[in-house]
């Protein structure tokens, strides 16, 4: 079966156009999956607490499935990673605030792509632990790094 890769583009009125992207790469099959469902234990008094699994497959390659929201703004380098499809941004100002069931994706070589609400397989490299995007002043506990995306 074949996959339909797509490239999202800002145009002049704020809108977005898709076009198809044929020479985006297939994803690896050497990535362990990682469900929303297992990146957390359990909650304990202190709050959510990263599972056993998440932890030891901080710094390596993994697959996650899910859906794509809507950019923060045209130019950015991430994409957020969410469990269900939503309709805007899950933007986040504190670690805190930081819902459990939304990943920022880092795209690879610095492209965007939309899925438009389609369920999505992002690949890349877990980072565990808290960090501040330095454009936007995001902050995240878990992310993606170098992330391709494929349709399911």
């Amino acid at each position: 079966s074949s996959q339909m890769y797509f490239l999202c583009e800002q145009v002049d009125d704020g809108g977005y156009v898709l076009a198809a992207a044929p020479h985006v790469r297939a994803l690896d099959a050497g990535a362990t999956e990682l469900g929303f469902d297992e990146i957390y234990a359990a909650q304990g008094v202190l709050g959510m607490e990263f599972s056993d699994k998440l932890k030891a497959l901080n710094g390596k390659k993994v697959r996650i499935k899910g859906f794509m929201a809507p950019p923060l703004k045209a130019d950015s380098v991430f994409f957020v990673l969410t469990r269900q499809p939503v309709s805007l941004c899950p933007f986040c100002n504190s670690e805190a605030d930081w819902p459990s069931d939304i990943i920022v994706a880092y795209m690879d070589d610095g492209q965007r792509f939309v899925q438009n609400n389609e369920a999505i397989a992002a690949e890349g490299i877990l980072e565990v632990g808290s960090a501040t995007d330095p454009q936007t002043g995001f902050v995240s506990l878990l992310r993606l790094t170098k992330t391709r995306i494929s349709r399911l």
